[in-house]
This record gives C-alpha cells, structure tokens and sequence, in this order.
C-alpha cells in the first residue's frame, strides 16, 4: 500500500494506495523524488454560537462545503426543517433536523469544508 497527500481546490486528503494485481494497463511510474509535503489545512473551528451545545447532533450526511446556514441560534425548528445547506459537486444538500427542538449551537460557518458525519449543529 502506498500513502499520497492530493490537493484538489484548496482541501487536502490522504489517499491510501492499495496495489493488486495488474489489469494490463500500466501506469505511469512513481517519480524517483519524494514527494513535496502538502502543508495540511488544519481543520478551522468554527466559533460556537451558543456556549451550550445542545444533545441533538445535526451531522453531515455527505462531504461538501457549507454553502448556507439556514438556522439560527434559539429558532424552534420541526423535524425535517432545513439547517444548513451543503454544497458538492455543484448539487446544494440541505441537512434537515432530525427531530423537534431549538437550535442550540451552530458549529460551522459559510465556507467551511466538512467531511461526512462532522457536527454541524446541536438542537436541544
């Protein structure tokens, strides 16, 4: 298995390589250079609205970039309110709240870059 750190529009990832057997068709070789290490972008913590998180976790469903914050911070919500819109591979995804409850924090911001499963926002 072979590691790679890609950059593709400004979000770095760690790829892991597996290598199998050979389908014929040969790739190109691995420079004999290594590797420029790709300075990795720390995770930005978005500014927590509210001091208190709540119990409910909104999550991300799917990787994107957070393209709208519907929800504000003490707005009473009904399951299935959008709170956030996500943007990948130019389709808006908006995460609805999983169930009834007031919006506790919001935990990202316009802009962010989030991976599937991080916490966007807490209802109470």
């Amino acid at each position: 298995m072979k590691n790679y750190t890609i950059t593709v529009n400004g979000n770095v990832y760690d790829v892991v390589v597996e290598e199998g057997a050979s389908t014929g068709a040969s790739a190109p070789a691995a420079p004999k250079t290594a590797p420029k290490a790709a300075p990795k972008a720390a995770p930005a913590a978005a500014p927590k609205a509210s001091g208190a998180a709540g119990s409910v976790k909104v999550e991300a469903g799917a990787a994107g970039k957070v393209f709208k914050v519907e929800a504000s911070v003490g707005q009473v919500l009904k399951a299935g309110d959008t709170v956030i819109i996500l943007e990948a591979m130019k389709m808006e995804i908006p995460v609805v709240a999983p169930q009834d409850g007031t919006v506790a924090s919001i935990d990202v911001a316009v802009g962010d870059a989030v991976e599937a499963g991080a916490l966007l926002a807490t209802l109470n």
